[in-house]
Parts: C-alpha cells; structure tokens; sequence
C-alpha cells in the first residue's frame, strides 16, 4: 500500500463533519487517547474495504499561533499516512467512514509521541467491531 494521503482521504464535506460534531447523538462513537480525542462515524458497510476519510483539528485557543497549529497538524498527518495500513490489515472488519482526531494537549508534543498515540489509536479502531444497524 501506498504511503500517501491524498485529497479523497480527507474530511472536507460540511454535511458529515456536522454529524460527526452533533451533540449527543448515537450514531457517533468517541474515545480519548492522549494527546487525542476521536471522534469517528460508521456507514453502511461496503464490499471493498476503503479507507476512511479523516480530519485533524488543533484547538485555536490552546495554539494562538497559525505557526504552532499547522506543525502539529502535519505531525499528526504524517503518523497517519505512515501507519493507516493498519485498516487493511484485517480485512473481514471495516473501518470507520469518517474519523475526527481531535488534538487536546495544551502545549507542542514530540513527533515521536504523536505517532506512538497514533499507532494504538489506529489499532483500536481497526479492532473495533462495527456496529449492527438498529432496527425501528
């Protein structure tokens, strides 16, 4: 696989960013894994395993500088695009349609941990099973 991330990978539809942002709905799971908080959506699941599209938020209030954010945003994009494999490694689960990684440190994290985070947060969510559709 390649080692890419390209423009269909990430999160840009307004519509399913607000889904994965409503308050208190059910249809969105969340853990936290520090320096992250995850917010991910399931859709209905398709016959080709396709990677799921991703967004990277770093807080405006806690970076005031644009410098500060878009370093640790590249530093999260990086460890994603290095390890996102993980997703196809176990073919018979699929993975989230749409993952939001939230950054909530309060001050600028190594690289190396960033990607350490990023490695169990990319293997909990490909071990995670999918939800079955409720029925009303």
């Amino acid at each position: 696989m390649k080692q890419t991330f390209k423009k269909d990978e990430r999160l840009s539809s307004r519509q399913t960013i607000d889904r994965l942002f409503k308050r208190g709905s059910t249809e969105v799971h969340t853990f936290y894994l520090f320096p992250f908080r995850v917010l991910y959506l399931y859709e209905a699941p398709t016959a080709v395993p396709v990677l799921p599209q991703v967004l990277f938020s770093v807080s405006k209030r806690n970076f005031k500088k644009a410098v500060d954010r878009n370093l640790i945003r590249r530093r999260c994009r990086e460890a994603y695009r290095l390890h996102k494999a993980v997703f196809l490694a176990n073919p018979e689960r699929t993975p989230p349609a749409s993952v939001a990684f939230l950054y909530l440190a309060k001050e600028k994290t190594a690289y190396d941990v960033i990607d350490k985070a990023m490695i169990k947060i990319l293997q909990k969510l490909a071990t995670i099973p999918h939800p079955s559709p409720t029925r009303e």
